[in-house]
């Protein structure tokens, strides 16, 4: 297999196997930096029932934020309770205002700029990251965030999920894969981060089915991704699936070496802003082995090590223009 050394290779003299997105910030300001969840009350379109109602069937935004498990204040209010649970925990003074639970481009921009404006105007806050669906963008909106993006740094994140329109269908998802093109395209260069969320082990996807979706985030020539497995919180119909035998969730060997092969697929250009998720204890249903979010992250990386492969690897064979 050749290999194709990355165009900006500080990553790689770092001793990385991968992009990381602790490193990006790093580089980026000079320090450590926090995201502090936001919630600005949002919902979604296939929770409102303009394209599907029930919303997808992993989700409770509950588990996936902490901002939705709290009294839902104004946007400072809850920029210094994030703030001050996070320096408790960290050494960090800077942080990136992270609208996260639902839909956070779903709404008029009369709405959605005073939030955006109060996240940024917090002397602390260095940048803004924008949870969204690719089908609820419109033209004002994303002109906003362009604005935005020459005040501050911006990650506009998208829910992919996947590239195969079967597994969105029985996500409830309300969208096909189209919308993910037509929102790339159109989020092109205005200034912000495109980040895509990938959700591996879905039902009836194989080990090729995942890999596809791993070459479409390369020619998307996505700035940055977000990886995890699919996995179960309570009061969601993907616990009845899984309960009736409909839905297996996928062991941690088979997630390490998919992940570790998705990689080998991604541009090294590409930001690697996740390579697992969990839920809190008190919302989880399985697999189990996500709660060591440490021990997969160790996992992943040893592979990679034993492998002595890395992010990019394979981007020769795949022949992608933005890598020439």
């Amino acid at each position: 297999m050749n290999a194709c050394p990355p165009r900006d290779g500080a990553w790689r003299a770092a001793g990385l196997r991968y992009f990381s997105y602790g490193f990006h910030l790093r580089r980026k300001f000079g320090q450590r930096i926090q995201k502090v969840s936001l919630d600005a009350k949002m919902t979604c379109p296939n929770v409102d029932g303009t394209v599907a109602v029930g919303g997808c069937v992993f989700c409770d935004n509950r588990s996936f934020s902490p901002s939705r498990r709290l009294p839902r204040g104004a946007i400072a209010e809850q920029l210094n309770e994030g703030i001050r649970r996070l320096q408790k925990r960290y050494k960090v003074k800077q942080f990136i205002a992270y609208f996260q639970p639902a839909t956070n481009t779903y709404g008029p921009i009369e709405k959605l700029r005073p939030l955006f404006e109060e996240a940024i105007a917090d002397p602390r806050v260095v940048g803004l990251a924008i949870g969204t669906r690719p089908d609820c963008l419109e033209e004002d909106v994303l002109e906003l965030i362009e604005e935005l993006a020459k005040r501050t740094y911006v990650s506009l994140e998208y829910g992919m999920q996947t590239m195969h329109d079967r597994s969105l269908a029985w996500m409830n998802r309300g969208c096909t894969h189209a919308a993910m093109i037509d929102a790339v395209a159109r989020s092109r260069d205005r200034g912000f981060e495109i980040c895509a969320h990938i959700m591996l082990g879905l039902p009836g996807e194989s080990h090729q089915d995942m890999l596809a979706t791993a070459r479409e985030v390369a020619r998307l020539n996505i700035d940055a991704v977000k990886i995890h497995n699919l996995y179960a919180v309570k009061n969601t119909p993907l616990v009845d699936q899984i309960a009736a035998g409909q839905v297996h969730l996928m062991e941690r060997d088979a997630y390490v070496n998919i992940v570790v092969e998705f990689l080998e697929l991604l541009s090294p250009t590409c930001i690697v802003e996740r390579i697992s998720g969990d839920a809190p204890a008190d919302y989880f249903v399985g697999p189990t082995w996500c709660l060591d979010k440490p021990g997969v992250k160790r996992a992943i990386e040893n592979a990679l090590e034993t492998r002595n492969t890395y992010q990019g690897r394979c981007c020769e064979n795949q022949k992608l223009p933005h890598m020439a």
